[in-house]
This record gives C-alpha cells, structure tokens and sequence, in this order.
C-alpha cells in the first residue's frame, strides 16, 4: 500500500528524473512526501512559479527528457503558465504537476479552485486531472510519452489533494522510451537528388528534438557536401558557429545580407525548425502559404510540416534520423553552391567580428566578445528577451550542442531560472546567464535559489535603465512621447552581496577582465552589473540615431 504521492514520486524515479522544482504548496504535500524516500532525485526549492516552470523547462532543453515541476493549484498555476508558455513555442518536453482541491470540493470554485483543462488546452499538449490514486502510473506514462512524442511540448496534470493523499495498491508502470519517426531510405534519397540539383540551397536548422548526435550528423553533413547552414533564432547551438558552412542565425536584428541569401536560395531544406515568426522575419523571408523558394519541410511532428507553409515535400523524422540518412549518401561530384557557402561563412566571421565604436564607457559587446574567447567550449549561456540580446546572439561563438538556453517564446525573465536548472543539471560545466535589468527583475529573486542550492553561476545584469525593446518601438511609432519604459533600478551588486555572495559593478571596458576573472573565482553565484549607455539600442543603432531617421521620415 502506498499513498498517491509516493506512487507519482516512484514513477518519477523510475523514469530517470534527477531535478524537481518546486515551490511548496499544502494541495502537495504528499508529493513532497514521497520524495524524502528517493534521496537520489533532488528537490530544488524556488522562490516563485514562474521561475520553477522555466527552471524545468531549461533542463528539458538540456536533456531531451521531460523536465519536472510541481506548482500549488490556483496562484500557483497562474503564475506556472509563463514557463509552460515557453515549453509550448519552444517545442521542449516539461511536465507540470498542479495542486488541487480535493475531489469532494470541485466545481462550488473552493478555495484557489481552477478548472486546468480549460484555462492550460491552449499551453499544453495535454492536461489532465487524476481522479483515482491506482491509475497514477497510467497517466505518468501517457505523460512523459506525450511531452516526448513528435513535437516536444508541456503536459500539464492536476493533482486532487485528496487523490495524492489516499492510500492503494497498484503495479508500477514501465520506464517511457519515446518513439523516434524516421525519414525512410527513399524519402532521403530523393531529398539528397533535389539538393544536388540546386544552385543556391540552404540548410535551417532549429527546433526542439536535437541532440549532439543530430548536431554532429549536421557537421559532417554539411562539410562534406560544402552546404551552407542557417540556425533559426535561439539555436545557434545546433552546429558549431566555426563550422565552414555556417551562415549565422536568423533572429531578431538579423544580418541583412543573410536575410538577402534567404530570399535568393532556389532550395530551402528546413530541419526540425516550425519556420516561426522570428525566423522567417514577420512571415517575409518566406511568404506564406507557398514562399518563393522551393522548401522541403522535415519535421518529426507531421502537423508542423505544411502548418503555415506548404512545402515541395515533407519529411516526417527526428533530426538525427534524418541527417545521419543524409551523411551517408554519396556526395555529388560537383557542388556549384560552394563558393556561395564559402561567401556566407565568411559574413558571419565579418558579421560576429571585431564590434565597432559603441556609445558610453563601457561596451556590451566586448564583454560578450571576451567571454566567447574565455569560456570552455561547453560553458551554457543563458539569456532572456530585451535588446540586450541581439549582443549576445551576435558576438558570441557557440560551439557545441546544448550550450545555449534561450526562450524562442520570447519571454523575459528566462535567463536567471534557466542558468540556475543548468547548472544543477550540468554541475561540471560554467554556466553564465545574460540578463537586462528589466528582465532580470523578473525573476531576480531565484537568485536566491542559486544560493540555496549551491549553483556556482555567474550573472550579468545588463543595467541601461529602459525597457530598451519598447522604448525602440515607442521611439519609432510616437516619436516624442516617451511614457512607461524608464525604470529605477536597485544597487544589483548590493543585491548579491545581501546572499552572501559576490557582487561587483562594472561600468568601463577597462574593468571587463578583471571583474569576470574575480567573480570567476568566487566560491558561489555572482552577479556583474554591467553600467550600459541607454543609447547604445541594438548593435547596430543608437536611440539619437533613432530618433533622428524617424523625424527624417515625418
């Protein structure tokens, strides 16, 4: 006999889950029961819903494997949604365990009471509420196999207060070993036949259900074929940035010129990514519902690939399956697009290059040009949403697979809760997490967190005193009016400090070294505050630049 809380906590373990975050709540209790009996699954503690959410996200990103989250019913729910959210347009497994009130209370709206099937259907892939204690394991089964299955994404289960507090008898359920589609030998036969055809193909690669096996079929694939190769935005991580065949990363702030190559590609082969918004700039560099270019669409989930856009084929296969068909194929004899591949690598070393002259004392781009030459090859950079990114997605190299954690959602506060689960999952690796100041306010408190649990981190706060993302589009859209975007920011330094741990401001390009060397050193978490010139917009743009070419155009 064992109580629904240690049945849940027994599926857990036998499903290999190492990290639970949490935030504790009395509709859980017997969950957090259960876990005192399997020490080797540690339970990390936070400070609010929205950063455990992202914290078992982040190790879902890292792992391939479901990340775990248990969050009380109502506010606790609420405020869960945001990482769920993130799980959801970032395709990463994640399950989401919720509080609720006990059976015999539903539907009279108890106290903290929510019906989760309705307010999650849009956010997950499933949601569901376990009404008895004996089929616990059926639904943890379905679960895990769910948030694995084609598109990865969030499962999210209520849990009755009363359900997990009940005692039964029932077997547990097997270990989830997730299915793997796969492109069969002639869909990529004919796939490699239309590549050699082409005169300006182009590889995007993107999307959730990598691994460092699809990664390295990816190098030798595009190495020995001379292909050049595009990472949608936020995973630059899915092929070494060195890579000869490496063109840059569609995000926010793309290189112009590799938006021109997207547009004169006569073959577009997609790999895993959805071909969303950002990557496909606002639905422009290829217009939907058929884009100028020819597009062969491989996907593991067979919905994505004609979603938005209807490609010349579509492929249904996991990444890995699919590249590693593609490397064994014999490679064509002549391959007129190399000098092409060669042009577009050579922009990006350009594009990522030595930055220019940036307004104010201290230059974000040489921190993050200094960490890239500083840090290990595996070291895991974490950011949020804000400007402050477009430095981080253009200057720093990332050159291996699962090095960097970034919401593709674009939700702010990602950073801090995304470098604290990385560094518990990853422990021998460095984790440095980029963070602006309003970002980082989102979720600062997990900072604490850190502290707690003994996440060896470094944070870098990037302190501009703006909402830079929306002063830019107020700036542009109400020239003249600027209203809401300014902050007061606190002492970020002091901050750390008040933890017990290190904390120092950086306001000089001079101090750059030596700050990241001491707090390198420090025995715990750190925060860099780092001093920026709100002028300095983007990489490419100073607010009076701003505000001068949108009085020109008036």
């Amino acid at each position: 006999m064992r109580h629904g809380g240690r049945i849940l906590v027994d599926q857990l373990a036998l499903n290999g889950v190492e990290l639970v975050f949490q935030v504790p709540g009395e509709s859980f209790l017997a969950a957090l029961d259960g876990l005192c009996d399997h020490p080797e699954i540690r339970t990390v503690t936070g400070r609010q819903e929205g950063g455990v959410a992202m914290m078992a996200e982040a190790v879902g990103k890292l792992t391939g494997r479901p990340g775990i989250a248990f969050v009380t019913r109502g506010p606790g729910a609420t405020n869960a949604s945001a990482g769920v959210h993130v799980a959801r347009q970032d395709s990463t497994p994640m399950i989401l365990f919720v509080g609720q009130v006990p059976l015999a209370m539903r539907d009279r709206e108890a106290f903290q009471e929510i019906d989760y099937r309705r307010m999650f259907a849009p956010l997950a892939k499933w949601v569901a509420e376990i009404e008895d204690a004996r089929r616990i394991p059926e639904y943890l089964a379905r679960a895990f196999h769910i948030a694995m299955a084609g598109r990865p994404g969030p499962v999210v289960l209520a849990l009755p207060e009363d359900v997990l507090s009940s005692e039964t008898e029932v077997a547990d359920a097997p270990p989830v070993a997730s299915a793997v589609p796969r492109a069969s030998p002639e869909e990529v036969a004919a796939v490699a036949d239309r590549l050699a055809r082409a005169a300006r193909p182009l590889l995007l690669v993107g999307g959730g259900g990598w691994s460092a096996a699809a990664s390295d079929a990816l190098a030798r694939f595009a190495a020995a074929w001379e292909l050049p190769v595009a990472s949608a935005f936020r995973c630059q991580d899915h092929l070494d940035n060195r890579h000869p065949g490496y063109a840059g990363d569609l995000g926010i702030g793309v290189d112009p010129e590799l938006a021109a190559a997207v547009r004169d590609s006569d073959l577009l082969l997609a790999i895993g990514t959805r071909l969303d918004e950002i990557t496909t700039g606002g639905y422009r560099l290829l217009r939907p519902p058929v884009p100028a270019q020819r597009l062969i669409h491989v996907h593991p989930a067979a919905e994505e690939t004609g979603c938005c856009y209807r490609p010349e084929r579509a492929v249904v296969s996991s990444p890995a399956a699919f590249l590693e068909g593609l490397a064994a194929r014999p490679v064509p004899p002549a391959r007129p697009w190399a000098a092409r591949t060669r042009a577009l690598h050579a922009r990006y070393l350009a594009w990522s290059g030595e930055p220019g002259p940036a307004p104010g004392a201290l230059d974000l781009a040489r921190v993050v040009r200094h960490l890239d030459a500083l840090l290990p090859e595996d070291a895991i950079v974490t950011n949020g949403a804000g400007n402050y990114t477009g430095w981080v997605h253009r200057y720093f190299r990332f050159k291996r697979f699962g090095t960097q954690l970034a919401p593709r959602s674009g939700s702010m506060g990602y950073a801090l809760p995304a470098a604290v689960a990385a560094k518990l999952a990853r422990p021998e690796r460095e984790v440095v997490c980029f963070a602006g100041d309003g970002c980082f306010q989102m979720t600062m408190q997990e900072f604490g967190t850190a502290c707690q649990h003994d996440a060896r981190l470094l944070v870098l706060v990037v302190n501009n005193g703006i909402y830079a993302t929306i002063r830019m589009h107020q700036e542009r859209r109400y020239p003249g009016r600027v209203s809401g975007t300014a902050m007061r920011n606190p002492d970020f330094a002091a901050l750390a400090r008040a933890y017990g741990a290190y904390g120092a401001r950086v306001t000089r390009d001079d101090e750059i070294a030596d700050a990241i060397a001491e707090a390198r050193r420090s025995d715990g978490p750190a925060i860099l505050e780092l001093v920026v010139d709100p002028e300095a917009l983007t990489t490419r743009l100073r607010l009076d630049d701003l505000r001068r070419m949108t009085a020109e155009a008036g």
